[in-house]
C-alpha cells in the first residue's frame, strides 16, 4: 500500500468508506505484479495503483464499483484459459487472483501508521468463506499487538499464520479452515542500501537506489570521500569506520550492503558484520583474484563457508559495464533481482519459507 498511500490520504481514506481496494493475492506465469500489489478506486472514477500493469485494471475497476454499491467483497480470477483473459489482455500468458473489498477507514489508519513508522506488520484478510466473514481483517504488529478480529474461533490460527509470515517476510494465501481462506499481506519497511566507501560508483549507485525507493546510507571515515558535498541527498552519511558505523544502523532482511572501497581495512570488517547479518544482499567490488584473496582472509578471521557463499563477488550482473554509472546499474540490477527472488542464494535460511 506504500505506493498508493498519498493518494488514499488525499481521498480522505481515514474517514471515507467509499473507496474500494483491490489486492493481488496470487499470480502464475507471466503476470507482471506480485502478491500484495494494490489498486484503489472510487465511485466517481478516481484510480490509483496497479494490479497487472494495465492488463485487467478496467475489469477490476468495474468490480470495485460493484463492491462499493453492494458492500460485498469479491475474489476475481483472470487466466489464459478463460474467455475473459482475451478481453482483459492476459492473452500473452499468466493468470492472477485479485481480492476486491471496501477499504475500512479504521484499518487504513492502523496500516498507515505502520507504514509511516516503518514498522513490520501482517494484515490478514478473509478472501474466501461465508458471507458473514468475507473481508474481515486483523493486523498483527511487530510488537505482538493486534488490531481487528476475524472470529473467536479463527483468531488463534490466523495469528499463528501471521506470525509465521512476519518471520519469513513472505505474503501468501492460506486455508484457515475447511471453508475459509485468508491472504496474509506482509508489510515491511522500505528496503535500505548501505554502501561502504564513498567512491565515484557510490554516487551513481545512491542516485539510482533513491529512484527505486531505497533508503540510502553511505559509510566512509575518509573525509575526502564521505562528505556531504559528494553525497548531499543520501538519507544517512556516517563518517566512521564500519565496526562503529554499523552500530548505528539496524540491519534487517530489507537491507542490502555493497562494499565498494577496494580497501581491506574498510571492506573486511564490514563484510564480517554483513555476512553474519540477515541482510538479503551482500556484494563486494573486486576481480576474481581479489575475491579469492578476500575469501581466504575472511575464513582465517573465522567466517564460515556458508556465510561466504552469500557474498556476491565480483559485485553486479555481468553487463560488460565500464563507466561508474554502468557499474552502478549492474549492481542495482543484481540487488533488485535478489530481492525479487530471481537469485536468492545469498539470503540466510531464516528468511526462506
Amino acid at each position: 500500500m506504500r505506493d498508493i498511500l498519498s493518494d488514499l490520504e488525499n481521498w480522505g481514506a481515514s474517514e471515507n468508506n467509499s473507496i474500494a481496494l483491490a489486492t493481488v493475492i496470487q499470480t502464475w506465469g507471466s503476470s507482471p505484479r506480485r502478491a500484495g500489489a494494490k489498486m484503489a478506486m472510487t465511485l466517481d472514477g478516481k484510480i490509483t495503483g496497479s494490479v497487472s500493469g494495465g492488463c485487467v485494471e478496467g475489469a477490476v475497476f468495474d468490480t470495485g464499483v460493484e463492491v462499493l454499491k453492494t458492500n460485498r467483497p469479491q475474489l476475481l480470477h483472470f487466466g489464459v484459459a478463460d474467455e475473459t483473459a482475451w478481453e482483459v489482455g492476459l492473452a500473452c500468458g499468466g493468470s492472477i487472483d485479485i481480492f476486491v473489498q471496501p477499504l475500512a477507514p479504521e484499518m487504513f489508519k492502523r496500516i498507515r501508521s505502520v507504514i509511516v513508522e516503518e514498522r513490520p506488520a501482517v494484515n490478514i484478510s478473509i478472501v474466501r468463506g461465508p458471507a458473514a466473514l468475507l473481508g474481515k481483517e486483523l493486523l498483527l504488529h511487530d510488537d505482538g499487538s493486534v488490531t481487528g478480529t476475524i472470529s473467536d474461533q479463527l483468531n488463534p490460527r490466523a495469528l499463528s499464520i501471521a506470525k509465521e509470515s512476519l518471520t519469513t517476510g513472505e505474503s501468501r494465501r492460506v486455508m484457515l479452515s475447511e471453508d475459509v481462506e485468508i491472504f496474509a499481506d506482509v508489510i515491511l519497511p522500505p528496503p535500505t542500501l548501505i554502501a561502504v566507501g564513498g567512491v565515484h560508483i557510490t554516487i551513481a549507485l545512491m542516485a539510482l537506489a533513491k529512484t527505486l525507493g531505497y533508503r540510502t546510507v553511505v559509510i566512509d571515515p575518509r573525509s575526502a570521500f564521505g562528505n556531504e558535498t559528494r553525497f548531499p541527498n543520501v538519507d544517512q552519511l556516517i563518517p566512521l569506520w564500519p565496526d562503529e558505523a554499523f552500530q548505528q544502523i539496524p540491519i534487517t532482511r530489507s537491507t542490502a550492503i555493497a562494499m565498494l572501497t577496494h580497501d581491506p581495512k574498510l571492506d573486511d570488517p564490514a563484510l564480517k558484520i554483513a555476512l553474519a547479518s540477515p541482510a538479503f544482499y551482500v556484494g563486494a567490488l573486486g576481480s576474481k583474484t581479489t575475491q579469492a584473496k578476500r575469501r581466504q582472509r575472511l575464513i582465517e578471521e573465522g567466517l564460515t563457508k556458508a556465510q561466504l557463499d552469500r557474498l556476491h563477488g565480483p559485485i553486479g550482473l555481468e553487463l560488460g559495464a565500464g563507466t561508474p554509472e554502468e557499474i552502478a546499474m549492474s549492481i542495482m540490477a543484481e540487488i533488485v533481482g535478489v530481492r525479487n527472488g530471481s537469485d536468492d542464494h545469498s539470503m540466510p535460511p531464516s528468511v526462506h519459507l
